[in-house]
């Protein structure tokens, strides 16, 4: 597709198809957050808990990166 090999599509795919999804996701939160009126408090402990996975994605897209996978 359009000159690029399966493996550059899906590499293209993981990292800016999944960011942008990230993004999205990190969007609704806020809307969650601002929605049920959770406050300071209640709006970090959201952004805590719901965006716990993808710091593991985040971080394991680094450890790759710094080891060459």
């Amino acid at each position: 597709m359009f000159g690029l090999t399966e493996e550059q599509v899906s590499d293209f795919g993981m990292t800016f198809g999944v960011g942008a999804f990230m993004l999205f996701m990190l969007f609704i939160i806020g809307e969650i957050a601002w929605k049920s009126k959770a406050g300071k408090t209640g709006t970090m402990v959201l952004f805590f808990v719901l965006s716990f996975g993808m710091v593991g994605f985040i971080a394991k897209a680094i450890i790759q990166k710094m080891w060459g996978i």
